[in-house]
C-alpha cells in the first residue's frame, strides 16, 4: 500500500496542526507549516526545499495539486483557502478563503485576494495583484466581474467537513522522529 511521504529536506521538516488529514500518496517535503483541520488529497504534493510553505487552518489541497516555492519567495496560503485538483501555486500568497480551481496557475509573487476566484484553467502571471472577491479566468488571467467571498469559502467548508469522516493525519510524534531534521541523508519516514 502506498503510504503518505513526509520528508525532512536541508534540516527542515514539516509541521502540521490537529485533525488534518493526509491522503495515502501525498507529499508533504521540507520546511512546511500547515494550521488545523487542513487536508492534502491524493498525488498532491507540497514540496518546500528551498523556501517556507506557510499554510492557514481549514485548507483544502485537492488530488494532484502541487505547492512549491522559490528562494526568498515563500508560498503563503490563508485560512480557507481551496486549491482545486491540479492546480499549481508558486511562490504566491493565496489569501483567506480563496479558490484556485483546477489546473489553474498561480505564478511568483502574485497575490489571489481575500474571498476570490482563480477560474480552472486561468494562468496568473508573476507579480499579479488580484483584489478581495474577485473572478479571473484566462490566459493570462484577467479580471472578469466582483463575487460575492463567501461563494469560495463554500468550497472550503465543504472539504472540511468531508475529511472528517476519513482517518485523520498522525501525530507529528509518529512522523517526525527527533533525527529526522539531522539526517545527513535526510531519511524518509513512512507509516508503519
Amino acid at each position: 500500500m502506498t503510504e503518505t511521504i513526509i520528508k525532512a529536506v536541508n534540516g527542515k521538516r514539516p509541521h502540521w496542526g490537529d485533525h488534518c488529514h493526509f491522503a495515502e500518496n501525498a507529499t508533504i517535503v521540507g520546511d512546511i507549516s500547515m494550521g488545523d483541520d487542513c487536508s492534502v488529497w491524493y498525488g498532491a504534493v507540497l514540496r518546500a526545499d528551498v523556501d517556507r510553505i506557510i499554510i492557514g487552518d481549514r485548507c483544502n489541497i485537492q488530488d494532484l495539486a502541487c505547492i512549491h516555492q522559490t528562494a526568498g519567495r515563500p508560498a503563503i496560503l490563508g485560512n480557507d483557502v481551496s486549491l482545486g485538483h491540479g492546480a499549481v501555486v508558486h511562490a504566491a500568497t493565496i489569501h483567506d478563503g480563496a479558490l484556485i480551481g483546477m489546473n489553474a496557475v498561480v505564478l511568483d509573487l502574485a497575490e489571489v485576494g481575500e474571498g476570490s476566484i482563480v477560474a480552472a484553467g486561468a494562468v496568473v502571471l508573476e507579480k499579479t495583484v488580484i483584489g478581495p472577491g474577485e473572478l479571473w479566468a484566462g490566459v493570462p488571467a484577467r479580471f472578469v466581474k466582483k463575487i460575492d467571498p463567501d461563494k469560495a469559502l463554500s468550497y472550503a467548508r465543504h472539504y472540511c467537513q468531508y475529511k472528517q469522516s476519513l482517518s485523520p493525519a498522525p501525530t507529528e510524534e509518529v512522523w517526525n522522529k527527533p533525527d529526522a531534521s539531522t539526517s545527513p541523508v535526510n531519511k524518509l519516514y513512512r507509516r508503519g
